[in-house]
Parts: structure tokens; sequence; C-alpha cells
């Protein structure tokens, strides 16, 4: 391998220096090269055909006509002199050579002269007879060119080496115009840079060909018009299990054409019966109550209430709260990693919270927790403690306080210091309470079981602060409790609203607007998205109390409806705050804070006012009723009257004719009586009758 390399070499740079007009000595030893010379000439035959030579040379060859065969002679013994004459003078100018020829030209001697002597035994008869060939073309081409060259005979190459400077020639070229494939599939031979630009290239191209086939998938699907099932389709649906993924891909293709209702739509459909068609898949596909769906589709947008369905079907993230009044965060995560715990603090907005991702041993047992350390709670359910905000020495009551977590945090914000009120209705749960309590470390708690709506009555005035988590349909927290699908209907949801607005009334009530503390604050929240049990009860509240609604001084959360389909809120309730499933990855959640302003009752006043109305209503009714039974009195009135005055009339009569009887001397005559009927006065009664003396 190394003779050829140093050959090949030795002639490519000879070439070099004939192209640009240097003469160069022959460097091999001149005896052997004549004497090979002459043994090729003496064995070959002159009817031989010359070898195919140089491909630069080829064309010129075949213009020219053959010569004739005196001529061949000629130019054989012609070389044989020349080669006896060069092998004198080459000896001489060996050494000049030496001198002038470059470090690879010296390097390529040597290995010449080391394998000159088995070059000689293998190719002396080819080396002869090429080269005769050779210096009669290189005569033939000095004859024309004007340029000759006394070495042109051993410079020029063999054929085998002619045939890889052709291939390796041809294998530049194509390597020039599309890359040889030995450096595509070697990435060892190519530079990092190399390697990283071809990555990008075919990166581009991918993209490139995603691109084209993502632009026509889009504009058939915009250009395309979706048809909605027919009445018989949906027949035959009714009769099959659709596939889920069949329900998907309509919920798709229907979302997309109300994304673009007017070139998308089928003629003849309204909007409202593509909004129908999605309800029913929607709650096909995720399991709820027709009714429910739709009405989350009028809180909702179509795509975002899709989101809202499928997050509620996603579990929430483990979180627990540190106990404070026992532990740090800090150290509470380090014993916890050491158990096998992956966590992360909470969020930004809690300094007590751990979220945590992976556990090996379970969190609801591990000695932390039977110590207190900490307590399961869901991120959203410190929203509302946190934005009640209880300060040291406050008189605070929790109207719902089953199971404990937010009383908890509660006297944790409080240090143990002031009151904490845990009531609730039912005393079987309250049973959770007082050990969570025990077990937390709180001492100033005192629990109790009242109903709420009677809370305000029998403590008026009583607290500075007030929280009320109301039992809702939970319709927020269907991740933990999916029952709720099927269970809960727009009826519920209307029976929760009436008992929220009965117990938020009375904590109000019972709530001290002069504390001295800095009181008069309450908190109302619900774990539902539903307006009904959220909206519409504060702002019920807001036209039955002197009160106003203030800043939760919550960084984060939606703001508050202030209109919901025909209904239209006060307002303030944009400072209120939601929480969603598919926004904040939290249980859906409603918290708005509250300020008591005074005692006053907007509609005490009006009750008043309704009232006296009544009344003077009343009265002037019975005035009315009553004159006809005045005129009557006075009617029976005059009639006795009248018949007094005749009864007196008569006894008058009477007294005067006793009188004239008396002072005459007429015998005693019995006067009888008169019974005969008169029409005299009409006025008379004439069931009566009278009677003399």
């Amino acid at each position: 391998g190394k003779v050829c390399l140093n050959h090949y070499y030795f002639d490519l740079t000879m070439g070099r220096s004939l192209r640009s007009g240097r003469q160069l000595k022959s460097l091999s030893p001149p005896k052997q090269r004549v004497a090979a010379r002459k043994a090729a000439a003496s064995d070959v035959p002159k009817s031989t055909k010359p070898a195919p030579a140089k491909a630069g040379r080829a064309k010129k060859a075949v213009q020219k006509q053959p010569a004739p065969k005196e001529e061949v002679e000629k130019d054989s013994t012609a070389s044989e002199s020349g080669s006896e004459s060069e092998s004198g003078s080459d000896s001489e100018s060996s050494d000049e050579v030496e001198k002038v020829a470059p470090v690879p030209l010296k390097k390529a001697k040597v290995a010449a002269k080391e394998e000159s002597s088995e070059e000689d035994d293998s190719g002396s008869e080819e080396d002869s007879s090429e080269g005769e060939e050779e210096e009669s073309e290189d005569d033939d081409g000095d004859d024309d060119q004007g340029f000759t060259d006394q070495n042109a005979d051993w410079l020029k190459p063999k054929q085998s080496k002619m045939k890889l400077m052709d291939s390796d020639e041809d294998d530049d070229e194509d390597d020039d115009e599309f890359g040889s494939a030995s450096e595509e599939g070697s990435d060892d031979e190519m530079l990092e840079v190399e390697r990283q630009s071809r990555i990008i290239d075919e990166e581009m191209k991918l993209e490139q060909e995603e691109a084209e086939s993502e632009l026509r998938r889009t504009i058939a699907q915009q250009t395309s018009v979706y048809h909605l099932p027919t009445a018989e389709e949906l027949e035959e649906d009714e009769n099959r299990v659709v596939p889920p993924s069949e329900l998907r891909e309509r919920i798709d293709d229907i979302l997309e054409v109300l994304a673009d209702f007017k070139t998308r739509r089928e003629p003849g459909r309204s909007r409202s019966e593509y909004i129908e068609r999605l309800g029913q898949d929607m709650a096909e596909l995720f399991g709820y109550l027709q009714e429910l769906v739709d009405y989350f589709l009028s809180m909702f947008g179509p795509n975002e209430c899709l989101e809202f369905l499928e997050a509620s079907d996603k579990s929430r993230p483990l979180v627990v709260r540190v106990n404070t009044l026992k532990a740090r965060r800090k150290d509470l995560a380090a014993a916890l990693m050491k158990r096998g715990v992956r966590l992360d603090p909470l969020a930004n907005w809690s300094k007590v919270g751990l979220k945590i991702y992976e556990s090996t041993v379970p969190i609801g047992a591990t000695p932390e927790y039977l110590a207190g350390h900490y307590m399961l709670q869901s991120a959203a359910s410190m929203c509302p403690v946190m934005a009640l905000g209880p300060q040291p020495g406050d008189r605070v009551m929790d109207m719902s306080a089953a199971p404990g977590g937010k009383t908890s945090y509660i006297a944790q914000l409080m240090r143990n210091k002031g009151v904490v009120i845990a009531n609730d209705l039912k005393p079987e749960r309250q049973k959770a309470t007082v050990a969570n309590l025990h077990r937390l470390g709180v001492r100033n708690a005192v629990t109790c079981c009242y109903d709420g709506r009677k809370i305000g009555a029998q403590m008026r005035n009583s607290f500075d602060r007030i929280l009320l988590d109301a039992p809702c349909s939970g319709l927020g927290v269907i991740s933990r409790d999916p029952s709720v699908k099927v269970q809960r209907t727009i009826p519920d949801v209307k029976r929760c609203a009436h008992l929220q607005k009965e117990l938020l009334v009375a904590a109000i009530d019972a709530l001290n607007h002069k504390s001295k503390k800095g009181g008069g604050y309450m908190v109302y929240s619900t774990c539902s998205v539903a307006v009904a049990e959220n909206e519409e009860v504060v702002n019920y509240l807001l036209s039955k109390r002197d009160v106003k609604i203030v800043d939760a001084g919550l960084d984060f959360g939606k703001p508050g409806f202030t209109r919901f389909e025909h209904k239209r809120f006060h307002p303030s309730l944009a400072l209120t705050r939601r929480f969603y499933p598919h926004v904040h990855n939290m249980d859906g959640f409603y918290v708005a804070k509250i300020q008591k302003l005074s005692d006053k009752r907007h509609g005490e006043a009006e009750k008043k006012e309704e009232e006296a109305a009544k009344e003077a209503a009343g009265e002037t009714a019975k005035a009315v009723t009553a004159e006809p039974k005045a005129d009557d009195k006075k009617r029976s009135e005059k009639k006795k009257k009248r018949v007094k005055k005749f009864r007196r009339n008569e006894d008058n009569d009477e007294q005067q004719v006793v009188r004239k009887k008396s002072k005459m001397s007429i015998p005693n005559v019995q006067v009888q009586k008169s019974t005969k009927k008169t029409n005299a006065k009409v006025s008379k009664p004439r069931r009566m009758k009278i009677t003399g003396m």
C-alpha cells in the first residue's frame, strides 16, 4: 500500500511540474530503466496496438491517423538513441535535482529505490511497451504543440494508475454534485459542527413537511361544512353503544364549527341546535346529567366547558398544611423526605403548604401526622381562612366547623390566643373536629352544636370575625366525589341556595360591627361553582343588611360574576374570587369577604311602611263599611223618638179627659176603647196597641 501511494503522489507532483512548464530530470536509476526498455522492445512485436493513453490525450490519439510501420520503426530507434544519451546526462544532473526537488519528491525517490528491484522483475515488460507507445504519442504531441520533455516517457503513470486516477476524478465530481455516500454514512469522519448542521437540516425538512400537511389539513377543515346527525342517525345511536372516540371526534367537530359558525355551519341549522347536540355528547362522554351540562354551558363557553369537565375528572395533587404550633415547614419537609416522600412548596401565596407528588409511606399514618405536625387539607380550603385574617385575641366563630381543618388553621393564625367557637349542626361530625383539635394542640377552641339559622337571634353582635363555609351542592369537588355527576340536580342547587341565604343573614346578625379590634368582617365560601349558590346569595345579603363587599386579599383567582344570563348583580361582586380546576389546578371554590357597617336592616323599614299602609287601608275599608250601619242606627233612633213622643201625647190626652169628668156631675161611665183603625198617620206603627186607664 505504501509503495502504490508513494508512486501515485510522485506521479501527481511531477505532472504538476510539467503543466507549470518546469523540466525535471529523471529521479529513478537510468541504467535499469534503459535495460528494461531494450528488453521490452525486443520482445514486443511490431504489430501490437498501443495501449490506451491518458484521458487528457485520448482525443488527440483518436483524431490522428495511424502512422505507417516505417515511421514506427524510426521512432523506436530514435527513442533508443535518446535513451542512451539520457543515461549519461542523468547521472550528472541527479545531484542538482535532489537540491531543487521538494521534500515529497525526495521521499518518493527513496521509496522508488527500495522497490525498484521488485518492479524490475514483475513489470519490466509492461514498462517497456508502455514507454515506447507513450514516447511515440508524446513526440506527436510535441510536434503539434511545440513543447518537448525528455522525461515524458517515464513521467507518465501506468495504465493501472491511470484507471485509478480516472476513477478518483469521477468520484470527486460525483461527490461535489451529490455528496459522497461514504461521508454521509461515516459520522466518525465528520466534525461535530457538521453533524449538528446535518441534524438541523433534517429537522427543518421534517418541520416543512409537517407544516405543509397541517396547512392542507386546516384548509380542508376550514372549508368543509360539518353536518349534524339526523334524527335517523340519532335513533341508530340510541340502539347501540357509541364509542368514546366517536363522541370526542363529534365534540371537536362541533367546537370547530362554533369557532367559525358563519362559514362552517350547515344551512338551515341554528346555533342552539349545535349547542344542544354538544351538551348531549358531553353528558354522555363524561357521565353527567344533561341539566348539569347545560348549566355549565350557560356559565362557560363551549371550549372552557370542555376543559372544566376534563379537569373535574382528574385528581388534584395531595396537599398538607404545616401546623406551626408544633413544627416548621423546613423541618417537616426534611423529615418527610427522609421517609421517601417527594414534595415541593405549595405556592408563593402560602407559607405553610406542601405539595406531595409521591410517597412510599401513607401520608395519613406517619409519626409526624400522629404527632400533629401537619394536617391534610386542600389548597382551596386554605383560601377562606387567609381571607378572614384572624388576629390573636379575637373572638371568632366557625359556623360549619367539621371536620376541623379550617378551625385549626384559625387557631394556628391566632397562636392559641383568643376564642374560637367551632359550631356544627350534627354532633356526629363534631367527633372528628374534637379529635383533630386535640391532635394539633389547639387550646382556645370550644365546640358546640347549634342550628346556624338561629345563631343570629341567640348570639347577636357577639363575634369579631365569622367564617361561614356553607353546605353546598359540591359542584366544585367532583374529582373527590364523582357521585355528584348523577345525584345533583338544579332543584338541589336551589334548595342549597335557600339554606345559604338563611345562614348568611344569621351570621351577619351575630357579627359585631363595633369591635375595638378591627373586627366586623366575615367570609362566605362554598365548594361549588354554581352562580345560584355564590353571587346570587351574596347579592341577596346586600339587599337585606347594611354590609359591603371588600377585597379578599388573594392575588390569584378569577373575579366573580356581575351578570349571568338575564340577571344583573352589584358591581362590587367583582371583588369576590373564584377558583377553577382547569385554571388553577385546585378544587372549585368561591370566596367573598363581607364587612358589616351597622345593625340597620334594609327590609325592616320597608316592612313597617308596608304595615302602616295596610293598617290605613284597613281603617278606610272599615269606615266605608261602617257608613250604612250608622244610617240604620240613626233611623232606628228616630223611630224610637217618634214612638216616645206619641206615647207622651196619648198620656196627656187621657189626663185631660179625667180632669173634665171630675168637674162634671156625670155618673161614671166606662169609656170603651176605640178599636177603629184610622189611616190619619201613616208613620204610626200598626202593631202597637194603646190601652186606656
